[in-house]
Order: structure tokens, then C-alpha cells, then sequence
């Protein structure tokens, strides 16, 4: 039987995760420099050690409630598409390792609901854990759009 890391982070009280793999670093939450018509889930984009990346808020792109940015608050950088993605959620506070056999699929009625970046649902002691895939966060026509952004951003340098 094999398992897999997560990391864990939380959005308001609920705990998620995304496989370890997925992860490039985690890095304190900075505010961002905002950017003219950019979707409202983006809080800004950041210079990560040359690279532009767009912080997406995960709250605000699920449709949370938004109580703000505290010391906890972080940026999970992500590889999407071969560009360097910020998510940034409540708290990221540590790494979890599940058996397969502890992670189910999805119920039907989430995926129906066109949650494709859903990927599983955890049970770690007597935790239940929504596996995301940050890959799926983001429609292809977002994912077009954020990169047509740091295109344009990385060129103006």
C-alpha cells in the first residue's frame, strides 16, 4: 500500500491539502502589487526572487468568507503551466502523510457541481481533509488570462 505527503493549510476553520508534490515552497504572506483589471481573486502579483507571481486568494476564488490577512496567513507556491503561482491561505502548519486507503474519492455531488480541483477527501485520525489539486483551481481561460499577465509584467522589467 503506498502514501503520499500533503501539506496541510487551512482556509477560515477547515482543513485542506495538496499533495507535497505540487508545492514548490511556502513563504510568508506579503501584500502583493495590485493589478488593473486583473480578476478579483488575485491579490497581486510579487517578485519571488525574479520571478512575477500572481497571489491568488483561495478564499476569494472559492467564494469564502474573508476575514482578512493575520501573521499566520501564507503563500503556497505552486508550478502551473511551467509559471510560479501564489495561493494564499490562513495557515499552512504542516505536512501529513496518508495511506491511499485513507483518501476517498470525492462524493458525486461534489463533482458534479464542476469542482474538478477536488481530488479527494482525507481521513486522518478523526480529521476529515478536502485534497485539492492546484493544477484545477483555475479554469483554462483563467489560467490563460493570469498568464497573458505575467507575460506582459515579465517583459515590461
Amino acid at each position: 500500500m503506498s502514501e503520499k505527503q500533503y501539506v496541510i493549510f487551512k482556509l477560515n476553520d477547515e482543513e485542506y491539502g495538496v499533495e507535497i508534490s505540487n508545492v514548490k515552497e511556502i513563504t510568508s504572506y506579503e501584500e502583493g502589487v495590485k493589478v488593473p483589471d486583473a480578476p478579483d481573486f488575485v491579490d497581486g502579483i510579487i517578485n519571488l526572487r525574479g520571478d512575477v507571481v500572481p497571489i491568488i486568494n483561495l478564499k476569494k476564488r472559492f467564494k469564502l468568507d474573508t476575514d482578512g490577512i493575520d501573521e499566520n496567513s501564507r503563500v503556497i507556491i505552486s508550478d502551473i503551466n511551467e509559471k510560479l503561482v501564489g495561493f494564499a491561505v490562513d495557515d499552512a502548519s504542516r505536512v501529513l502523510t496518508m495511506k491511499d486507503d485513507d483518501v476517498e474519492s470525492p462524493p458525486e455531488v461534489i463533482l458534479s457541481n464542476n469542482k474538478r480541483f477536488i481530488t479527494g477527501i482525507g481521513k486522518f485520525n478523526d480529521e476529515i481533509i478536502i485534497i485539492l489539486d492546484f493544477r484545477e483551481v483555475l479554469s483554462e481561460e483563467e489560467k490563460q488570462q493570469i498568464q497573458r499577465m505575467q507575460t506582459s509584467l515579465e517583459q515590461s522589467k
